[in-house]
Order: structure tokens, then C-alpha cells, then sequence
């Protein structure tokens, strides 16, 4: 597990979502935009962009939850001392 300050993890959330989603449009216009003029190896690895993007993104999604349930849990500290 993680055990980077919420903040930092929030950050690092982000930047997963922004790189997945950049991979996952590059990989659609690539793979079905651009498909007659790529030879076989770029065309295979704009398909395995459509899978990693996606990925990138689901883990991204998971911790920012993670960040955000973090930063609750931290007012609520602060809160009661």
C-alpha cells in the first residue's frame, strides 16, 4: 500500500487520469483513425493503448477515492484534538 500524504496522492491521482486518458485517445485515433497507414507493430500497440489507457484510468479513479477518503479522515482528527 501507499503511504504517501493524502495531497500527494491526490496528485499522483490526477496525473494517472490525465496519462490513461491521453493513451486511450491516442490509442482510438491511432488504432481506428489511422489504421491504413501504420505497419503491423505500431498498429498493435495502438490496440494494447486502448487497453492500457483505460487501466491507467480505473487505477487512477481508485486513488483519488483513496486520497479523498484520506483527507476526510485528516479533518477528522484535527478535528476532535
Amino acid at each position: 500500500m501507499l503511504s504517501l500524504p493524502p495531497q500527494r496522492l491526490l496528485r499522483l491521482s490526477s496525473r494517472m487520469l490525465l496519462a490513461g486518458l491521453g493513451l486511450l485517445l491516442l490509442g482510438l485515433l491511432a488504432a481506428y483513425g489511422l489504421e491504413s497507414r501504420l505497419n503491423l507493430s505500431s498498429l498493435v500497440l495502438a490496440h494494447s493503448l486502448t487497453i492500457i489507457g483505460p487501466g491507467l484510468l480505473k487505477l487512477g479513479y481508485v486513488l483519488r477515492l483513496a486520497a479523498q477518503h484520506g483527507l476526510r479522515q485528516g479533518g477528522q482528527h484535527h478535528a476532535t484534538a
